[in-house]
């Protein structure tokens, strides 16, 4: 597109123009000002991965930005094309490694999609169950270290004291606190462990409290009031230009969250509110956070409530691998073993979207088979990718001191930027 026709699209919007992604310096102010560039990051505590911006400041005001990627970039994407889609599933949690359990389960849902499988409603509750966890541990890093970037640093010990709770979950059933390969393709690599429901139940009663105590720390705060309000202001027409989704896209007053929209798993099935705020500031964006903290909360609750009983997973030794006692005594479920984990399974020939709402955003999937035993193409849509791109427009009439807690608020992880 020309950029005379790009810069008539976001004429009249905060969006820059013509490259949307990039804040220039005005020339006349160039010429009359006196202008300093400078570079925060790549490597800088603040900005929550390997990121550079180069900022232009005209005294205190940020006049120019632009965001520069690729620091932290580990070919996940083409990895995983080397790889039998058997042992992929292993790639996708380290992308965007807070919300390694919904970048699990895409690339399990498009394999099954691919596959026509439909797993046993165990597993797809307990999928949900674990992605709801997933998204309370992801907001509780964001808001832990999103405070004391600003200064309240006792907020950090409090929310890695209750995401710590969260992993101890993880770990109690999946053997591992983070990136636990648990989601399979048909279902869930093992049956839920005595004990669990218990734990987790202990833990979705208190945790309610804890959200009113951070809250009550903060919203009385008047330097985290003024250091939030107002700021890195964010229009629901700008959102949407920008392709901005999960709770950038709420916070700006856009009702839109894949769980309601295009539901999948058993979203359907239980009963939770979307949070939506109106002003697109940084304030609304953690709003909608300790919301959705409050709404995961509940949907943890109903799925410990109608956890259904039966398999965990589908009964296809083609693409599951036998039950382990088998081993031992059985020469054939042994070789079936050795070929599954060695050479993996087939896929029929196709290709599919599938798409999920984690803890930033529309998590997408794009999955090229071949019918071999590999994929062919596997692409991910970054929901971190699209935030990042709003950063020049949030930041227009900003302060240098606003800078990083405007970055922080749009919640970006550079392992999911960079792939």
């Amino acid at each position: 597109m020309a950029v005379v026709e790009r810069a008539k699209i976001y004429e009249g919007t905060r969006i820059p123009s013509p490259v949307p992604t990039v804040l220039h310096v005005d020339p006349t102010l160039r010429e009359e000002g006196d202008i300093l560039q400078v570079n925060f990051g790549p490597n800088h505590p603040s900005t929550h991965g390997v990121l550079r911006l180069i900022v232009d400041l005209n005294g205190e005001q940020v006049v120019g930005l632009e965001a520069v990627v690729g620091y932290l970039h580990t070919g996940f994407e083409k990895n995983m094309e080397q790889k039998t889609w058997w042992k992929g599933i292993t790639y996708p949690a380290r992308i965007d490694y807070l919300s390694f359990q919904y970048n699990e389960l895409v690339f399990v849902l498009a394999i099954e999609k691919l596959l026509e499988v439909q797993p046993p409603e165990k597993a797809t509750w307990m999928r949900m169950l674990l992605c709801e966890l997933n998204r309370i541990h992801s907001h509780l890093i964001w808001l832990g270290t999103g405070a004391l970037e600003i200064g309240a640093i006792s907020m950090l010990w409090y929310c890695f004291r209750e995401r710590d709770a969260v992993l101890d979950l993880f770990e109690l059933v999946t053997g591992t606190r983070m990136h636990t390969r648990y989601f399979q393709a048909g279902g869930l690599a093992e049956d839920i462990p005595p004990g669990f429901f218990s734990e987790c139940r202990k833990f979705v009663d208190y945790f309610p409290r804890r959200i009113d105590e951070y809250e009550a720390i903060l919203d009385r705060q008047q330097i985290w009031l003024e250091r939030t309000r107002g700021l890195g202001l964010l229009s629901a027409e700008d959102a949407i230009a920008l392709g901005q989704t999960g709770p950038v896209l709420r916070a700006s007053g856009v009702d839109w969250d894949l769980r309601k929209v295009e539901p999948y798993l058993a979203y359907d099935q239980v009963d939770f509110d979307i949070p939506v705020y109106e002003n697109g500031d940084v304030y609304d964006r953690y709003k909608v956070r300790m919301d959705e903290m409050r709404e995961s909360t509940r949907i943890v609750q109903q799925c410990l409530d109608g956890m259904p009983e039966g398999p965990w997973i589908v009964d296809d030794r083609k693409i599951v691998l036998p039950p382990r006692h088998e081993l031992h005594t059985s020469m054939e479920s042994l070789i079936h073993h050795f070929k599954l984990v060695t050479e993996g399974y087939r896929v029929p020939p196709g290709e599919v979207y599938v798409a999920v709402e984690s803890a930033r955003g529309e998590l997408g999937c794009y999955v090229v088979s071949d019918g071999g035993p590999k994929p062919w193409r596997v692409k991910f849509r970054a929901p971190s990718f699209a935030a990042l791109e709003a950063t020049a427009t949030c930041m227009s009439d900003a302060l240098v001191a606003d800078l990083i807690a405007i970055v922080g608020s749009l919640d970006t992880v550079m392992g999911e930027v960079d792939r």
